[in-house]
Formats: structure tokens, C-alpha cells, sequence
């Protein structure tokens, strides 16, 4: 298990489980189990970190430095822990609206 910041930066926000997890669209059991230092897939931290209004460069204020990954294998059960470094800035596009996105594909 790995010390995460979560539990801390939630409460400092006022921002329950609860409603972190329906901003996330993730279950509470999930945020517990993170809060706990259980790992979790890269795509649970990135909804998180958009759900409590930071950017993506911020993940490291929340999971720590080059964080180890939980990945998933093709059959979609966990394979373990991906400790290959990762830049959530290069691998994620930044967050935008349902409207930005489609006022883009309109264009085009």
C-alpha cells in the first residue's frame, strides 16, 4: 500500500465521499479503499483529480511522485502494479466540456 494525500485534501476542500465519489462517477468503496493507500487504475486518479477541481498537472499533490499504477490485463482483471514511469501530462489530454468538445468537431 502507498500514502496518498486524498483523505487529507477532501476534507481541507469540505468535500464528502459521497460527493466526491458522484462527482468522479466512482463508488465511495472506491474512494475508501484509495484513502486506505489500495492502488488504483491511472483513469480512477484522473477522475479524482478533475472531481476535486485541480488540473492534472496537480496529480502529484494528491497520489506522490511517480506513483506506481494498477493496470489492468485483457481479460480486465489487475496484472499487479505498472512501474513503468508515467506523465499524466503527456498520456492525458486536459480536461474540457461536452460543449468544447463538440463545438471542435463542428469545425472540422
Amino acid at each position: 500500500m502507498s500514502k496518498n494525500n486524498l483523505k487529507e485534501i477532501r476534507e481541507s476542500l469540505m468535500i464528502s465521499k459521497a460527493e466526491l465519489s458522484r462527482n468522479a462517477n466512482i463508488s465511495p468503496l472506491t474512494i475508501t479503499r484509495i484513502e486506505q493507500g489500495k492502488p488504483c487504475r491511472m483513469e480512477t486518479k484522473r477522475k479524482i483529480v478533475l472531481a476535486l477541481g485541480l488540473k492534472i498537472s496537480d496529480k502529484d499533490k494528491i497520489f506522490g511522485e511517480n506513483m506506481a499504477v494498477s493496470v489492468k490485463d485483457g481479460t480486465d482483471k489487475r496484472s499487479g502494479i505498472d512501474r513503468r514511469e508515467f506523465s499524466y501530462a503527456i498520456h492525458s489530454p486536459e480536461h474540457r466540456s461536452g460543449r468544447e468538445r463538440r463545438k471542435e468537431v463542428l469545425k472540422n
